[in-house]
């Protein structure tokens, strides 16, 4: 697996995998993935990519739902979280280490394309091609569901820059010394030129400051 060098924030989630507190805020699924995933199922929708998955808490919640899940991550730990849990409950989801800059899936393969909280890391380059790659394997019609860095987020400007709009900040906390990307509405609306945008929102996760671009967007 080849990762670009900008695109190493998953050394740091792979660490906070391997414990029981590192894990802790990352079990319970998002309430907005959850019902889109559910309004999508009852539309027909029936294939869907967690890229990213983290310890699968989106993965497994779209796959209660009834779709083909495939998953997807550079953290080994958090695919043996995920793999675990779907076994425990008899789940099938095909589980994927890999790069989000080089997806291992066929061209036009998923209805719903999960990234929650992943494709912002990494320098313009990666993020550019994170999206392109879910522009590839998404069919028209289908859909992105995901967050971006606000240049509201507080972190935005802390540490230094090593690439435009992106920031390292080696004395931040958790994944903070690994490149962030950051954007305004109308950069991000750039990157997704492939896309018809849907929705979009700031949140700020319920931490003051920490403020995120929510969008869903449909691939032409």
């Amino acid at each position: 697996m080849t990762l670009q060098t900008t695109d190493t924030a998953h050394l740091a989630w792979e660490a906070a995998w391997q414990s029981e507190a590192g894990r802790a805020d990352w079990l319970v699924p998002e309430p907005e993935v959850v019902q889109l995933g559910a309004r999508l199922r009852q539309a027909g929708a029936a294939r869907a990519l967690d890229l990213g998955c983290g310890v699968g808490r989106h993965a497994l919640a779209l796959a209660r739902l009834g779709f083909r899940v495939e998953a997807l991550d550079a953290s080994p730990s958090g695919l043996a979280e995920l793999t675990g849990a779907a076994a425990r409950e008899g789940l099938e989801i095909a589980a994927h280490r890999a790069s989000m800059t080089g997806l291992p899936c066929s061209d036009a393969r998923f209805d719903l394309l999960l990234s929650w909280n992943v494709i912002y890391h990494g320098d313009p380059t990666v993020v550019h091609g994170a999206i392109a790659e879910i522009a590839r394997v998404l069919r028209p019609g289908g859909i992105f569901q995901g967050t971006m860095l606000s240049k509201r987020n507080r972190h935005f400007r802390q540490g230094h820059e090593i690439a435009p709009d992106t920031w390292v900040d080696e004395a931040g906390e958790g994944d903070k010394a690994h490149p962030h990307f950051f954007c305004d509405a109308t950069e991000l609306c750039a990157l997704f030129t492939d896309f018809e945008l849907l929705t979009l929102h700031q949140d700020d996760h319920g931490k003051a400051g920490h403020w995120h671009w929510h969008l869903t967007a449909e691939r032409r």
